[in-house]
């Protein structure tokens, strides 16, 4: 029996996240020096401009202001929306570099998530552990579609530098696989429309009341409210 044809090709669409206002991010900065490493993970900054602090003493979390900024000990405010992680490591540890030696920076997002809703078996909002999560793994943590979802009219959602994108991806097409839509960002929203079918029925013995009181329902209206404004 022939092997089937296995196809290879490069990974072109698997962009690096950028930080965007909002975001919440857990910014570590070691050095040689003790004293400097105690006062730059200090934990002092008021949760209005930077970094919240726990009742230990150890800084929680950097929120990235509406403006784009975080206030970092020391240096003050710098602006790293729109930059990866590994252009905000470089642009601080250069900033820290006046005042400790051979500073080093690390920096994870604490609030990386996204919401899939509509035709799935599990809607809900899901944090992403790393900072990587295609489409198909979203749809894998909600259980997957139900038999009622369109498949061919998946609805993506984005919020990015002050826009909101939307885009429709057909997850039977192979070429979805390139989609700069098919690796999701933080916050994305995944709506699975339902099919004509699912659309104007309502399940025996219920009420529509009841029908329209379903969460998940309610979501969907939300979102469909969003796309008629935006199409």
């Amino acid at each position: 029996m022939p092997e089937k044809e296995t196809d290879v090709k490069v990974i072109s669409n698997d962009v690096e996240l950028t930080i965007q206002p909002n975001d919440m991010l857990d910014i570590s900065i070691t050095s040689l020096s003790p004293e400097s490493n105690v006062l730059f993970n200090s934990g002092v900054i008021q949760v209005g401009g930077g970094a919240s602090s726990s009742s230990t003493g150890k800084t929680s979390g950097y929120l990235v202001d509406r403006n784009g900024y975080v206030l970092i000990p020391v240096i003050g405010k710098v602006r790293i929306a729109g930059l990866t992680k590994q252009e905000a490591i470089n642009d601080l540890a250069l900033r820290l570099g006046k005042y400790a030696r051979d500073p080093i920076v690390d920096i994870k997002f604490m609030n990386f998530k996204i919401t899939v809703i509509g035709e799935v078996n599990t809607p809900s909002t899901f944090n992403v552990t790393s900072d990587r999560i295609n489409v198909l793994e979203a749809l894998g943590l909600a259980g997957d579609m139900t038999p009622y979802g369109k498949r061919e009219n998946v609805l993506i959602i984005r919020e990015q530098s002050g826009e909101r994108i939307t885009t429709r991806i057909d997850l039977n097409k192979k070429e979805v696989l390139n989609s700069p839509f098919f690796y999701l960002q933080q916050n994305d929203i995944v709506y699975v429309e339902p099919d004509k079918v699912k659309a104007i029925q309502v399940s025996p013995g219920r009420s529509n009341v009841q029908y329209g009181l379903s969460i998940g329902l309610a979501l969907v209206s939300v979102v469909t409210l969003l796309v008629s404004q935006v199409f």
